[in-house]
């Protein structure tokens, strides 16, 4: 969906990247009713998010963590490696503790959680869109404010917060009940690079077998700190 009418109306453009379509279905018609704001395109994966943004050319991208195939912080990353200035909004269900700082030094211009109220949405994209804003929670905010002025990054609330963005999305799918195999191909790795990922992620998480691992990500997942 392309809004030919931006341009005239001065309307900011925003993408949308996410893989439930209840979900951008709902976001569009928020968006869509503000007097500065209209949704100019959308997709549930970084494949047709590429295509879309190249269409769309948007003012602001809001991004879900997860997608079908490579998730939110890599679509992220890779959108960086080609525009450094145009702002990403990551909206998402997963515990801000763990992604919302990784998020940001990936570059996001701010994080925010779907539990959160519609209206803060509008209230981040405005921020970042007006202001050059950095959004993210007011807990977040105090956190790493803390941080700052300690100096420290200590604290963290588990030893997950020690695995890489990859560990991190290979130890999230298993948690949704994705085997080996079909997190090599959801993320166009090879079966024996997920297995390295799995190793290392049992070592820093002090699991002995591939039952535990399991076990514990979708434990993880119940609790929504992954998911």
């Amino acid at each position: 969906m392309n809004n030919s009418a931006d341009t005239s109306t001065g309307r900011k453009r925003v993408f949308v990247v996410d893989d439930h379509p209840i979900v951008r279905q709902g976001l569009a018609q928020l968006i869509n009713q503000q007097p500065d704001l209209s949704v100019c395109g959308e997709a549930e994966d970084v494949h047709d998010a590429f295509q879309g943004i190249a269409a769309c050319a948007p003012d602001i991208l809001i991004v879900d963590i997860s997608l079908n195939g490579p998730d939110g912080l890599e679509l992220l990353k890779s959108i960086r490696v080609r525009d450094i200035s145009l702002p990403v909004l990551i909206l998402s269900m997963h515990e801000e503790s763990l992604y919302a700082e990784r998020a940001l030094r990936a570059g996001a211009n701010g994080y925010i959680m779907k539990q959160e109220a519609t209206e803060n949405v509008l209230v981040a994209l405005r921020r970042i869109l007006d202001h050059h804003e950095i959004y993210v929670s007011e807990r977040i905010a105090n956190k790493m404010l803390r941080q700052y002025i300690s100096g420290s990054t200590a604290a963290r609330p588990s030893a997950i917060s020690d695995l890489t963005d990859r560990e991190l999305e290979v130890f999230r799918l298993i948690g949704e009940g994705h085997g080996t195999r079909q997190i090599a191909g959801d993320l166009h790795l090879s079966v024996k690079t997920v297995e390295s990922h799995q190793a290392h992620i049992k070592e820093k998480l002090s699991l002995h077998s591939a039952r535990e691992l399991i076990q514990h990500a979708i434990q993880s997942a119940i609790k929504g700190r992954v998911a």
